[in-house]
């Protein structure tokens, strides 16, 4: 049998682990706070919103954690549009051949992808199709609507 004494000891040491772990698990926290950050395809792109634009490039960005591609695209009215068009991790754009150089402004493109959800001119970019008809893929392994993943 054992004693008050002992049982409140082995109480207070068992506490003491406990705030220990509390103390050594906070820096975790603040680790994997910017990996929520990140988004996914579904939060912003609509699945059910494809859509294909013909246009000229006016510049590519390769920041991360997404490149991004402007293009003006003429609408049915005939208004010019300036689409952004999300696209994968800039590294995983480099393992593809795909630099920034490959496409200097004025270069024609066709961009398949999804439309933002709020109806803004934005797209998360799948295939890119040069006028010669070589074509890249944009999306990041893992993301959207080809990949399996929502």
């Amino acid at each position: 049998m054992t004693s008050t004494r002992e049982r409140l000891t082995v109480q207070r040491r068992n506490a003491q682990g406990s705030w220990k772990f509390v103390v050594l698990a906070i820096p975790f926290l603040f680790v994997t706070t910017p990996l929520a950050a990140h988004h996914a395809f579904s939060s912003e792109f609509d699945e059910k919103k494809p859509v294909k634009l013909k246009g000229s490039v006016v510049k590519m960005e390769f920041t991360n954690p997404h490149a991004w591609i402007y293009i003006d695209v003429n609408g049915p009215d005939g208004k010019v549009v300036r689409w952004s068009i999300e696209c994968g991790a800039p590294n995983a754009l480099l393992r593809r051949g795909f630099t920034p150089r490959s496409l200097p402004p004025g270069t024609e493109i066709i961009v398949t992808g999804y439309r933002a959800k709020n109806g803004s001119p934005r797209a998360n970019g799948e295939d890119l199709t040069y006028a010669d008809g070589r074509t890249l893929f944009l999306g990041s392994p893992g993301e959207g609507p080809g990949s399996g993943v929502r």
